[in-house]
């Protein structure tokens, strides 16, 4: 395997980091079910939804996508008696991780590169659109009860829309952090991670503040780390759902010395999933970057409570781990980024 710079990775490319962990592409769309009639007298049938769609990508786009039933999420809504009149039946989340076809380019050489990711990055993008613009809408027919789809790609999930948006906050909103002139963003944050893969193996099942520094200053000098376990289970959970179990997951902020490091982070995870060396799952996170300056609250909130008593007695189940690393401490490393 070759080392990369992160300017020059495409959509389509495997990042490899640190302790076995690597970051795999794939492409995910959001999908919303409405009744095509106002009456609708039982739930839909989650399998027979997912066959529909499954064989829907299979058989009707140019490119025929084969998508595993794990990575179909489908939730509906069970107690129809609760639901409104314009509210969906269902909702749910593909996961299209197959996108090999979409690397077929050709490189005459090292020179061709740069060139290279940027047609990889147009033909993603394009087919992208392409297949949000053949599934959003369509009429799906199930034991004659017919339904309508939306779908949508995640805003966190496109990289240039969330770029937009921190450069408009900045530009117009006048709310930067930065001592400089210049206001840039330079945190990320990531929520849903497994806290197993951020833990010491063999010590503890809870994220490590030492071994996430590690991790994350694969992609440039940490100025901040925030690590705490996340049992939120976000905004697309079911609320049927009642198998949460607390601890499994961690929120992980983090600031960099430099926006440019926070930027190739940023790419980095966006549009990929995480995975561990010698594990089946695959962790679909939530990323988003930091509007609120998180750090600057968290140390108000510190000198609250400074006479308080510890903050580990009073909140045993969310302890914050704060700390601030110097750049000295933890040296740049190199990574790898896989076809």
């Amino acid at each position: 395997m070759s080392t990369l710079n992160l300017d020059s990775i495409s959509p389509t490319e495997t990042v490899e980091i640190e302790n076995g962990l690597s970051l795999v592409p794939r492409l995910r769309l959001n999908i919303t079910v409405y009744p095509s009639s106002q009456v609708v007298s039982k739930p839909i049938d989650e399998w027979k939804m997912k066959q529909t769609l499954i064989d829907f990508l299979k058989n009707s786009l140019s490119d025929p996508v084969t998508v595993p039933e794990e990575d179909l999420k489908i939730r509906r809504v069970r107690d129809l008696k609760k639901r409104k009149r314009d509210d969906p039946v269902a909702s749910g989340t593909i996961f299209i991780r197959d996108l090999g076809f979409l690397r077929k380019t050709s490189r005459k050489g090292e020179e061709d590169e740069e060139k290279s990711v940027e047609e990889v990055e147009k033909k993603f993008s394009d087919w992208r659109r392409y297949i949000v613009e053949k599934m959003d809408g369509i009429e799906l027919n199930l034991e004659g009860v017919k339904f309508k789809l939306n779908v949508a790609v995640p805003e966190s999930d496109d990289f240039k829309a969330m770029k937009k948006g921190w450069e408009e906050f900045y530009a117009f909103g006048n709310r930067g952090f930065s001592r400089s002139g210049k206001q840039e963003t330079d945190t990320i944050i990531l929520r849903g991670v497994p806290s197993r893969w951020f833990a010491e193996p063999r010590v503890s099942s809870k994220p490590s503040m030492l071994v996430t520094h590690t991790i994350f200053s694969t992609f440039g000098k940490i100025r901040n780390l925030n690590v705490a376990e996340d049992d939120d289970p976000g905004k697309d959970a079911n609320d049927d759902d009642g198998d949460l179990v607390s601890g499994l997951h961690c929120k992980i902020v983090v600031q960099f010395e430099k926006h440019k490091d926070f930027y190739n982070t940023f790419k980095a995870f966006c549009g990929r999933s995480l995975h561990k060396e010698g594990s089946k799952l695959k962790a679909d996170y939530e990323v988003a970057w930091d509007k609120d300056g998180f750090f600057r609250n968290l140390r108000n909130q510190t000198q609250e409570d400074s006479s308080r008593a510890r903050e580990t007695t009073t909140y045993p189940r969310q302890q914050q781990h704060y700390s601030r690393f110097s750049s000295d401490e933890a040296p740049r490393k190199r990574f790898k980024v896989r076809n």
